[in-house]
């Protein structure tokens, strides 16, 4: 079987993540639960399902970015859809400025996109009270826009898309809203919410499930009153976003997780979050992670070769890759980042058509190292160190920035919680030209065993 080139080009690229529902998609479909300490997209399924198919409920999904949080995000679409459940899920950096978010975007955002996809099933709500809201706001603004002339979700998308792009407009709606937020959600639980589950259990339907994905690409800037977006949203504003009267998924920041507020965060939603973890391609003691790298050599081969069974593919990789130590280089240096791991297949893809050469990769590998060193201080590298170490804290809230960097990875195993450097990093002379010994090195898992430089080397 001959590998098909623009299939596999679109398979393999970083920005798109797989709409499991879809069948070619659910092709390249790989569970990793088994090497992630469990399937937490079915925890929160059932938490739906089984437990409250009647009541509302609010749950919390973090990670890093680009762990594969929208891919799962997609399978619990679809899951729930065979359940009969109407799902909304939408991405909400399309809809907000992540630099700048107050908690009448989110609200806004959430009503629009509800009424949205009621009307691509036929049911075309009327909130009144919010209808009369944004005529008065729209006369506060001085817009010609008419609301009442369009859709609800017309109008109200044309409103949240000017803010997006004016700072101005943004101040200026929260001055009018913020005031009104109690009876903003009274009214989107009364007049959408309420009145959409109804006429959804009219058609069949079990109920009504949200998922806001994205929010967890909220930028981390400090408010004036000295707090991050993330606290003051989650945290200080939790409570608003749990009011809403229908099943809700938020995805938020990693940095919560190793924030001193998540026992507030978890009080706020009544559930602590949900922790997508990296794939290991190592053991927190630097040893190979065998099911990992397996699992995601897979991930690889099954876009170039989806209808092929599992041990046909292998008979292929000549297609793909010059030797089989080439995929397990790139497997090993991507750390088990989802994204990374596409990302630097692309990168290839970029520079030759398959197979893919041991030097092609590593001309890859070269550049995003490069890129990566100009972006660390000797501060930054000392924090790297403590991270990895055993005496590493591992709720230390000085990590966040260095997590939402990618230069710190974040993994689960059945001791807990543990920390890796990204594999990149571990190759650059900062590191192994430091006082710091590169031990038990294998394909890019290093564990660092640490002396002083005036120590003797050992």
């Amino acid at each position: 079987m001959l590998l098909d080139l623009p299939r596999f080009y679109r398979a393999a690229n970083p920005s798109r993540p797989l709409k499991v529902a879809q069948t070619e998609d659910r092709r390249y479909y790989i569970d990793f639960s088994s090497v992630r300490g469990g399937d937490i997209v079915s925890e929160i399924g059932r938490t739906i399902v089984r437990l409250s198919p009647d009541e509302p409920t609010t749950q919390l999904l973090t990670g890093h970015i680009g762990c594969g949080k929208s891919t799962e995000l997609f399978r619990l679409k679809g899951g729930l859809e065979q359940q009969n459940f109407h799902v909304v899920y939408f991405e909400s950096d399309r809809d907000l400025e992540m630099a700048d978010v107050d908690i009448s975007d989110i609200l806004l955002m959430i009503a629009h996109q509800v009424t949205e996809s009621m009307e691509t099933v036929g049911i075309r709500l009327k909130p009144t009270y919010l209808e009369k809201l944004f005529q008065q706001l729209m006369e506060v603004l001085r817009s010609p826009m008419e609301v009442s002339d369009v859709s609800f979700s017309v109008g109200i998308a044309a409103i949240t898309a000017r803010a997006k792009e004016s700072p101005e407009m943004r101040g200026q709606l929260r001055q009018y809203l913020e005031p009104r937020t109690k009876s903003i959600i009274d009214a989107i639980n009364q007049e959408i919410l309420a009145a959409a589950i109804t006429q959804l259990k009219e058609k069949g339907k079990r109920g009504l499930v949200v998922l806001a994905d994205n929010l967890d690409r909220i930028d981390p800037i400090q408010r004036m009153d000295g707090r991050s977006q993330s606290e003051y949203l989650f945290v200080d504003r939790g409570e608003q976003l749990k009011r809403l009267n229908c099943h809700v998924v938020y995805t938020i920041p990693l940095a919560l997780i190793f924030s001193d507020e998540l026992p507030r965060l978890a009080n706020r939603f009544g559930t602590a979050p949900k922790v997508l973890a990296m794939v290991p391609v190592t053991t927190r003691h630097g040893e190979f992670s065998a099911r990992g790298r397996s699992l995601l050599q897979k991930m690889v081969m099954v876009r170039a070769f989806p209808h092929l069974k599992e041990n046909e593919r292998w008979q292929h990789i000549d297609q793909v890759f010059d030797t089989p130590d080439t995929l397990m280089r790139l497997v090993a240096i991507s750390g088990g980042h989802m994204r990374n791991l596409m990302r630097l297949l692309y990168g290839c893809l970029q520079k030759v058509d398959p197979p893919i050469t041991y030097d092609v990769l590593e001309a890859v590998i070269r550049d995003e190292r490069d890129a990566l060193m100009g972006l660390i201080d000797a501060q930054a590298w000392e924090l790297l160190f403590e991270a990895i170490s055993e005496t590493g804290e591992q709720g230390n809230e000085a990590y966040n920035p260095l997590l939402r960097s990618l230069f710190l990875y974040e993994y689960r195993d059945q001791d807990g919680r543990w920390f890796g450097l990204n594999p990149v990093l571990a190759e650059t002379r900062a590191l192994t030209g430091s006082g710091r010994r590169i031990t038990k090195f294998k394909s890019s898992g290093a564990q660092v065993v640490w002396r002083s430089k005036s120590c003797p080397k050992s």
